[in-house]
């Protein structure tokens, strides 16, 4: 599952990305905040594991530089979510080759973090 960020967004603003992002509040675990923005983006909750992390620098596009250390968390859900319209604007599920060829074709359609955390993921989605 893929998700269209809100046009409100500050940064990124109408981009297709990961299904949800994060940062956990104090004393918060990094699964315990991923199942907290589902919830409050995606309108469901499911089991979340964490396979990898990895850290990215990048220029955003309002001038805004981004210098963070993700945690990848996935999870396993087949139902239509509720999305929450102050976060979301779309979603969609996508295997990883159609999400991988339209990323090579127009990567100005994604989040920049994408395509790194999709890179770092390959070895553990073999067969999505």
């Amino acid at each position: 599952m893929i998700h269209q960020r809100s046009a409100n967004k500050y940064h990124s603003a109408g981009l297709w990305t990961n299904t949800c992002c994060s940062h956990p509040r104090k004393g918060e675990s990094v699964v315990d905040a991923g199942q907290r923005r589902l919830m409050e983006e995606m309108g469901f909750t499911t089991q979340l594991t964490e396979l990898i992390h990895f850290t990215y620098i990048c220029k955003m596009e309002n001038g805004l530089f981004e210098h963070e250390f993700d945690h990848v968390l996935v999870g396993y859900y087949d139902g239509s979510p509720k999305v929450n319209l102050e976060e979301v604007s779309d979603w969609r599920w996508e295997n990883l080759d159609d999400i991988q060829s339209q990323l090579a074709t127009n990567p100005e359609h994604y989040t920049r973090w994408l395509p790194i955390a999709l890179q770092k993921l390959q070895p553990f989605l073999v067969g999505y």
